[in-house]
């Protein structure tokens, strides 16, 4: 597209006069790089088509902000996005997608304690893979008209999944749906398959008594009938989030530090669980 990028001693020095369009073919599906992509790309000089683009939903989303502020795009939801570039870009009102990753984790949050809540201004269209590996674990999921109602009152069950772009399992739910697996009966299979590294919360889950072992990015979660409250350290934004499942369903109390993590994917995520009946409060 004619930017001029040079890294050097740590930093991305970036340059460039008008950008011009062109056809970018993505090696590895990326959500943030067809977002990026699609932004510059429509105010860029002629068209730019986007190949092995993402289809998750953030991406429909802001390809609707983007039109509804004069940009020309089309195919967005699909691996194919073709953007006319060109267009000045005018204000706009637009609703920014309800989190899917929050609504999955307070979906985890609700199955694994065995409670029942609903879910307001969400959409249950875009957690679909998360509703389905619940309802496998035995969880009871219904949705209706934006509220996802999420219910247990039988026993866990362990759930194999593998993590893939979207429509896949979220590689951000994750950490989540382990920590449920660690308290259900059977042996659940847990394949990362996009991001590596992610499996650092195992090593904390274990100080909490859960019994998992790692081959590779895959991780094999034998359920144990109950977890034990233990100091443990937050290493990412969802593995944070893991830790507060886990401690919810942990017999006493559980300590996570460097919940700074947390705060960047989830507000005020101890009041909502409190709201809920949870026992969990932020200590300095």
């Amino acid at each position: 597209m004619g930017a001029e990028i040079v890294l050097g001693q740590g930093y991305i020095h970036a340059r460039c006069g008008r950008l011009r369009g062109a056809k970018i073919l993505f090696d590895l599906v990326t959500v943030t790089g067809t977002e990026n992509l699609m932004m510059a790309a429509a105010l860029a000089d002629g068209e730019t088509i986007l190949e092995n683009a993402a289809r998750e939903p953030e991406v429909v989303d802001l390809a609707q902000c983007l039109i509804a502020m004069g940009a020309r795009i089309e195919g967005a939801g699909t691996d194919r996005i073709v953007i006319q570039g060109g267009a000045s870009l005018h204000r706009a009102q637009h609703r920014v997608l309800p989190d899917r990753i929050e609504t999955g984790t307070f979906m985890c949050a609700i199955a694994a304690t065995g409670g029942e809540a609903r879910l307001v201004d969400t959409r249950s269209d875009i957690v679909g893979a998360v509703a389905d590996k619940l309802r496998e674990a035995g969880a009871d999921v219904r949705a209706d008209d934006g509220v996802v109602s999420v219910s247990r009152s039988g026993s866990l069950q362990a759930v194999n999944f593998r993590t893939a772009p979207y429509p896949g399992f979220p590689t951000d739910m994750q950490a989540q749906l382990m920590a449920l697996d660690c308290v259900a009966q059977g042996t659940g299979i847990i394949a990362e398959t996009i991001f590596e590294n992610r499996l650092m919360h195992v090593q904390e889950l274990r100080r909490m008594g859960a019994s998992i072992g790692v081959e590779g990015n895959t991780a094999i979660v034998h359920g144990v009938p109950q977890l034990t409250g233990a100091n443990v350290m937050a290493t990412d934004l969802r593995a944070s989030a893991c830790l507060v499942i886990a401690g919810l369903v942990a017999e006493g109390e559980t300590l996570i530090d460097r919940i700074y993590h947390l705060d960047r994917g989830y507000e005020h995520i101890e009041e909502k669980l409190s709201a809920l009946g949870a026992l969990i409060e932020r200590v300095r």
